[in-house]
């Protein structure tokens, strides 16, 4: 055994001693840790036991802090290294990996955002998702993922929109994220990426899959200083809201600490069978050659949580009557 693999047990065994004996990792345990796991100084069956034992215990936000940390330091973000020089508004992260999930009518209602002066930056991956990835959506409307962080900067000066997919952003954090396929779970690797907030946007909409992961997000995001950021359980994971039935999205502020905002559903909206979506209907929706009802106020309802996030609406009725207003006026 190496000195580094050696120095890494004692945090598998920290986490795995058994009840009564094991601990969660402080934050910088976590860091330096998740830090040797990136630079590829953890042997591989350590790096296993190290992800499935996290999430065994339960997903904690001192250790994902950590981990995020450690992340944003290998990607080189932050601190004047990457994306943080941009003028970013909006962070927009897309991990959902949904097995019922359709189009991603998020990405419409983040480049109808982007037409109206809101600069967004997306990242992600979605790789485990059984819908149209947000790559395949771009390609509908002629556009592409970014290849490089250059490129990513280059198409948010004219357009306001870059999407960044993870292997580009931090390609050993992706790595990770593709050991899901080995593991049969996800790992808590999948929710570091979604609050890497690579450009250090002083606001964000995120999504999760279940309500629990809400309270670890708002944790992280109050510990790694960040000013805004919306929360909701969203379809699939993905900060997407549809207003079928009344929702409620969590906030983090850093002036007013946590909160609420209770939102309503839209009267007489029917589900909408995600089985019939295509790329050609996403692009058909967003050039205005078709209106589906559903597809059409989930957009418009998404636009308003990123109003919301953003403080430029006082309300979700407001926000939804902005949001209105801003997808009739992107073409």
């Amino acid at each position: 055994m190496t000195d580094t693999h050696a120095a890494f047990a004692t945090y598998v065994a920290t986490l795995g001693r058994g009840p009564g004996r094991s601990r969660a990792l402080t934050r910088e345990e976590a860091r330096t840790a998740f830090g040797m796991v990136l630079r590829g100084e953890a042997d591989p069956h350590q790096v296993g036991a190290f992800l499935m034992l996290l999430r065994f215990r339960g997903e904690d936000a001192e250790e994902i802090t950590g981990m995020v940390q450690a992340a944003r330091d290998e990607a080189g973000l932050g601190g004047g290294r990457g994306l943080d020089d941009l003028g970013i508004d909006l962070d927009w992260p897309s991990y959902g990996a949904g097995r019922t999930r359709g189009a991603p009518w998020f990405l419409l209602a983040a480049l109808a955002l982007a037409r109206s002066g809101t600069s967004v930056l997306m990242h992600g991956s979605n790789d485990f998702s059984a819908g149209i990835s947000v790559a395949e959506g771009l390609a509908a409307l002629g556009l592409a993922p970014a290849g490089d962080k250059a490129s990513a900067a280059a198409a948010l000066r004219p357009g306001r929109f870059a999407y960044l997919p993870l292997h580009v952003l931090a390609p050993a954090m992706d790595r990770l994220l593709d050991m899901r396929r080995l593991f049969g779970l996800r790992s808590p690797v999948n929710t570091a990426a979604r609050l890497l907030n690579p450009a250090d946007a002083p606001f964000g909409v995120d999504g999760v899959f279940h309500p629990p992961y809400i309270d670890v997000h708002l944790g992280v995001a109050e510990r790694t200083g960040r000013h805004r950021l919306l929360v909701l359980k969203g379809g699939g994971g993905e900060a997407e809201r549809v207003p079928l039935k009344p929702a409620t999205a969590s906030l983090w502020d850093h002036a007013a600490g946590r909160g609420e905002i209770a939102l309503p559903a839209v009267e007489g909206l029917r589900p909408h069978p995600p089985a019939g979506d295509t790329a050609d209907l996403v692009s058909a929706v967003w050039r205005g050659e078709a209106a589906p009802e559903t597809p059409v106020q989930t957009i418009r309802a998404t636009i308003a949580l990123a109003l919301l996030a953003m403080r430029r609406a006082e309300n979700p009725s407001q926000a939804m009557d902005q949001a209105a207003t801003i997808w009739s006026q992107r073409l």
